[in-house]
């Protein structure tokens, strides 16, 4: 696997990941200048984060307050029409995605699937799409690859985004749009892409 030089330290602080950043300093012996960071590395680093943060929000809150809401807050595809909605795992997701591309340019990701409910989550690149098709057809396992859009190279990386609580499941399977309506606990429901633009060492 080849080594790349990239802006690590400045982006897992944008990504909030201070053990993440621990960890590369460690990894690359205790200095940014070192040698590198294998970029397979570094995307997995990112995932765990936006896994964590991700299954936290599913389990902790959207869970938790039900699809008829609790009290003054409700999960809703339509939130920002009622006057208490709350985004749905998949909204929250996406809005983070927009908040780091607002901070950086040094790496983008995107929740996608083959089964999107809103058709701007489907897959757009060759490399997406066989990134998709690779982690359904092998649960538990990730997909990387390099590809040239614009001119620029890119390792791209795709984790299996897996149902990992009911209220997942129940969204999909109900939703008027859901090209898929049998998901079940534990499934690959779609995969979190992370692009990072590629400069050799």
């Amino acid at each position: 696997m080849k080594e790349y030089h990239l802006k690590t330290i400045k982006q897992f602080v944008v990504a909030g990941s201070i053990a993440g950043s621990a960890a590369l300093l460690s990894a690359c012996g205790g200095s940014e200048q070192a040698a590198g960071i294998a970029p397979n590395v570094y995307t997995d680093s990112l995932f765990a984060v936006m896994k964590a943060d991700r299954t936290n929000y599913t389990k902790l809150v959207v869970k938790r307050l039900g699809p008829a809401g609790a009290g003054a807050v409700k999960p809703d595809e339509h939130w920002e029409d009622i006057p208490n909605g709350t985004l749905l795992p998949a909204q929250m997701f996406r809005a983070g995605a927009e908040a780091v591309a607002e901070m950086t340019d040094d790496f983008t990701y995107s929740l996608q699937s083959k089964w999107p409910i809103n058709s701007q989550n489907a897959p757009k690149t060759e490399m997406e799409k066989q990134g998709l098709e690779y982690i359904a057809a092998n649960p538990g396992e990730n997909f990387y690859g390099e590809e040239t859009l614009g001119g620029v190279t890119y390792y791209t990386a795709v984790y299996p985004d897996v149902a990992v609580s009911d209220a997942c499941t129940t969204c999909h399977n109900e939703h008027k749009d859901s090209p898929k309506t049998d998901f079940k606990l534990g499934e690959v429901m779609g995969g979190v892409v992370i692009r990072v633009p590629l400069k050799s060492s």
